[in-house]
């Protein structure tokens, strides 16, 4: 195992590409290193495991692509990659585990039904009637939602929310819908932010009235639908498919060797629970109504990176998944059993041991996947960190390399964008390497 000047595990092999010469790139528009709040359609809702739409610009950038290619992204999430590839000129394909936010990337990316003045005046309309409306009962709320808005608030959100459910059979209810959903974090009188609700804390929110606020996002909506009439074209298909990735059937929409290259950011191992993340969201509009509906309807089909995923059996299983892949099958295997002594010297140890095989397998599975609707010769990117749980070493853009090797694709690049975790320099117990994000170009052969 080599090793570079920051004294950080380098797959043989590879030489990586420091970020001075591939600098990361900066809009300087809202954004830390994930969805910006102000880009066009990025800013329709800040969903926290999308990445910028800059970084997707610069992806896009290495695949050179033909004229109109079809661009996929197995990890699609609030359709970044999706509005970055339309915005160039090429149909896209995805596919997304999370139902709440495969709905909004497919409403990013669907054609505008009208002239989106009308969205703007029945926005108007329902908002003259929410606070019109007489006062309305809050009781049955989630104990969440309650705990989040002050009462007069939260009326108001009710109050809309229930307008725009009566218009479900109309085609801009998808619109209104995700306007107020992106206002509940906005207008929350308690922390809110990502990736944890903290309902215990109190906070001024960041916007006083939720109906001025709802307004305001509906028009950005109707400004972003305007603006893609630049770079509509008619032979361009946007989609995106509800399901797991790693499931060879829900790529079947588009067939084997159709696709020209591939753009997409992985969840990372760094045990964030991007189901949890949207709970407020989820039970303020009605999705799910407790954990365990939440874990069952959204989470079951999401790429286990948490540890509230893991479960004995899916280890156990995927640690035999894992002799198909040879020597780097045994190598996270290896890391497994590392994880798992360090859980053990530790009162609560987390199970970052269960985490890991479960990960590689599927994204093995994933990887399969790609390599059969790629055309040959198309690029594949990944971009992802690596980590360091209980200070062991996961090069993780290094393993998918690796994994790609024995699934039809060819390593080419290995770049660093940035370093990260900067902020657990002092924590011994959480890494002693220089973490960095990476992005990992792959050539289906």
């Amino acid at each position: 195992m080599l090793t570079n000047d920051s004294h950080r595990p380098v797959p043989e092999g590879v030489v990586l590409q420091e970020e001075q010469q591939v600098h990361e790139p900066s809009s300087g528009r809202g954004r830390r290193h994930g969805t910006s709040r102000s880009e066009p359609f990025d800013r329709w809702f800040r969903y926290p495991a999308g990445f910028a739409s800059d970084y997707a610009s610069l992806l896009l950038g290495e695949l050179q692509l033909p004229t109109a290619g079809l661009v996929v992204d197995p990890f699609t999430g609030s359709g970044v990659t999706g509005t970055a590839a339309r915005r160039a000129g090429h149909s896209f394909f995805g596919v997304e585990a999370h139902p709440l936010i495969a709905e909004l990337a497919a409403l990013k990316l669907r054609r505008s039904p009208r002239d989106p003045s009308e969205l703007l005046v029945t926005a108007r309309e329902l908002a003259q009637q929410a606070t019109t409306k007489m006062r309305v009962d809050i009781s049955g709320e989630a104990d969440l939602t309650l705990r989040s808005f002050d009462p007069e608030t939260l009326a108001l959100l009710v109050s809309l929310r229930d307008l725009i459910r009566a218009k479900q059979d109309q085609e801009w209810y998808l619109y209104l819908k995700w306007a107020l959903l992106a206002t509940l974090r906005d207008v929350a009188s308690v922390r809110v932010g990502w990736p944890y609700q903290r309902p215990g804390t109190q906070r001024q929110p960041t916007f006083a009235d939720p109906v001025s606020r709802f307004l305001q996002r509906v028009a950005w909506m109707a400004d972003d639908i305007r603006d893609l009439e630049k770079y509509k074209s008619a032979s361009l298909t946007c989609r995106v498919k509800q399901g797991d990735s790693a499931e060879s059937e829900n790529w079947s929409d588009i067939g084997n060797g159709s696709a020209h290259g591939c753009v997409t950011s992985p969840p990372y191992l760094n045990n964030f629970d991007y189901a949890d993340a949207t709970r407020l969201e989820l039970y303020f509009w009605g999705d799910v109504t407790s954990w365990s509906q939440m874990c069952a309807e959204v989470r079951s089909d999401m790429l286990t990176a948490t540890t509230q995923q893991s479960s004995v059996g899916a280890a156990r299983d995927a640690r035999i998944s894992l002799q198909e892949y040879g020597a780097v099958g045994a190598q996270i295997s290896e890391l497994a059993d590392q994880l798992q002594k360090e859980r053990g010297n530790r009162a609560r140890g987390k199970e970052y041991d269960r985490v890991l095989p479960d990960y590689f397998v599927a994204i093995a599975r994933i990887l399969g996947n790609l390599a059969s609707v790629l055309v040959p010769g198309a690029p594949a990117v990944l971009l992802v960190g690596d980590s360091a749980p209980y200070g062991v070493y996961v090069d993780t853009p290094g393993l998918m390399a690796k994994l790609g090797a024995q699934l039809g694709f060819t390593l080419e690049k290995d770049v660093i964008l940035r370093h990260r975790g900067k902020r657990w320099a002092g924590n011994a117990t959480r890494h002693n390497v220089q973490l960095a994000e990476r992005f990992v170009l792959l050539r289906r052969e």
